[in-house]
């Protein structure tokens, strides 16, 4: 526990009014649930690209990619080749379909609604599990972003790791609770262009401070040569081909990330989704890099072994830069956590206020009900969340590769399938999400040999093929559930 100087103090608290700043301010324009949720689905490309980018990072990129690469080298690169592939494939493949086709589904708000509208599905069975998947899965995902915010405060301001988790949540709160989407999105962009900063300022500052690039790279391989080798681990022994393939299968999860897929939905215009793929692919592949590059400063510029390598970054920054600098840029460890937290809070509570209640309440609601609905959630949700993040010897790298398997395996086959075959039914969509979230939970309890892969891999593949073969023995979809497909599919025809 240290005690930082006042005017790193100070520079962090100054982002931290910034940020509920923006948070008042779009109070002021949410005016309804379609406001609170998809901000009205009038997001810019740079915006909807940026904020897709910085939801899904959390303070994993960090806290757990740069401890990654401080411990296991050039390893780390094999998860961040196929992230940065998953996001292209994401907004290549999904972006333009899901905005126009869940427009067209009385603006179907949440991944369980899109669902449903579908398949013109009347059954309780694929709305409610697909709701289930993303709280349960969410629960985790929130925790790990409260256990890297107890982290950080704990680390600035000497706060107890357990005050810390709660002043994260409180704080988080604030902005969501009153602003929904809108000022989720607006931070996101403040609080992701704050990351790529901090992320490219660290080994910039640490190489030139070490001697260059060729000094830094000599000190750690005069600790160990087999950190700069992509293809063996640290003791020297050669990387199978299922462990790449593992690790690689990190970009799989993208298909199946509510809180990415809603600033799909949320984008002002399908014809825009172009120009905001280049942007979000071009600021994960830095984000990325820098991100392992920091595990590597750590490396060639401390002198003691970290207890704890998720704090890499944090160190570097308190050490090589002015108290001032140093708050601003540890203030991006919160902007990494808040702008995911914020984007899973959101999603959690969609699904709770627009997909579960109503079900149980067996009647439809207002737009005031369910905005005051969605509040609730949230409040109820990040109380949950904290409770799974008090324990501080969690890693945020175990709980969000836990977290981001069961979301990508049980909803993105299911979404993916239905945005490009006609004949997917609701029963092989159904069977997807199911088949996903065992496979996930069950195959993360096992290990050895084959069960070594990343549990997201071989849950991505069996949920595939569950839709497929499902859908192929079920009953044929009827002519309007048809019907609705082909008409999606000619409006991408005319935008072409």
């Amino acid at each position: 526990m240290s005690q930082l100087p006042l005017s790193t103090t100070i520079a962090f608290l100054f982002y931290v009014i910034v940020v509920l700043a923006i948070g008042v301010y779009a109070y002021t324009q949410t005016k309804g649930a379609s406001d609170y949720f998809l901000g009205g689905r009038k997001l810019s490309p740079l915006v909807s690209a940026v904020s897709a980018s910085a939801s899904d990072m959390s303070g994993w990129i960090l806290l757990g990619l740069p401890g990654y690469a401080y411990l296991a080298g050039m390893e780390a690169a094999w998860i961040s080749l196929g992230l940065t592939i998953g996001v292209a494939a994401n907004w290549l493949l999904t972006a333009k379909r899901l905005r126009i086709y869940t427009h067209m589904l009385d603006d179907a708000v949440t991944v369980p609604a899109y669902l449903q509208r579908r398949f013109k599905d009347t059954k309780i069975w694929l709305k409610s599990i697909s709701s289930l998947s993303i709280l349960l899965f969410f629960l985790f995902y929130v925790a790990s972003g409260l256990i890297a915010g107890g982290k950080l405060f704990e680390e600035v301001f000497g706060l107890d790791y357990h005050i810390a988790v709660v002043v994260g949540v409180a704080l988080i709160l604030f902005y969501t609770l009153f602003g929904g989407f809108l000022a989720v999105s607006w931070t996101d962009v403040f609080q992701g262009s704050l990351m790529l900063i901090a992320l490219s300022l660290v080994p910039l500052l640490v190489t030139g401070s070490v001697g260059g690039v060729a000094e830094a790279v000599g000190k750690i391989e005069a600790i160990n040569p087999e950190l700069l080798n992509a293809f063996t681990t640290v003791t020297g022994e050669p990387l199978s081909a299922l462990v790449i393939i593992g690790l690689m299968g990190w970009g799989l999860g993208y298909f199946g990330q509510p809180h990415v897929l809603a600033r799909f939905k949320a984008i002002r215009s399908a014809d825009e989704t172009g120009v905001a793929a280049a942007i979000g692919v071009s600021w994960t592949f830095l984000g990325y890099l820098m991100a392992i590059l920091v595990g590597f400063c750590g490396l060639a510029y401390l002198s003691e072994p970290l207890a704890d390598p998720e704090k890499v970054f944090i160190t570097l920054t308190s050490l090589i830069f002015h108290p001032l600098i140093a708050g601003i840029l540890l203030a991006a460890i919160l902007a990494a956590i808040m702008s995911t937290v914020d984007s899973q809070l959101l999603v959690c509570s969609a699904a709770l206020s627009e997909d579960v209640y109503p079900m149980l309440a067996k009647k439809p609601l207002t737009s005031e009900a369910r905005l005051k609905m969605g509040r609730i959630a949230v409040v109820v949700l990040a109380s949950l969340s904290a409770i799974l993040a008090m324990d501080p010897q969690s890693k945020v790298q175990d709980v969000v590769s836990y977290a981001w398997a069961g979301l990508g395996a049980s909803l993105g086959p299911a979404i993916v399938i239905s945005l490009y075959w006609r004949s997917m039914t609701s029963q092989g969509a159904l069977a997807g999400v199911l088949v996903g979230a065992i496979t996930v939970i069950v195959w993360s309890q096992l290990s050895g040999g084959i069960f070594d892969v990343y549990e997201l891999v071989p849950a991505f593949i069996l949920s595939s093929i569950a839709v497929v073969v499902v859908s192929l023995i079920s009953p044929p979809v009827s002519d309007d559930v048809g019907t609705c497909f082909d008409d999606m599919c000619a409006k991408l025809r005319d935008r072409a």
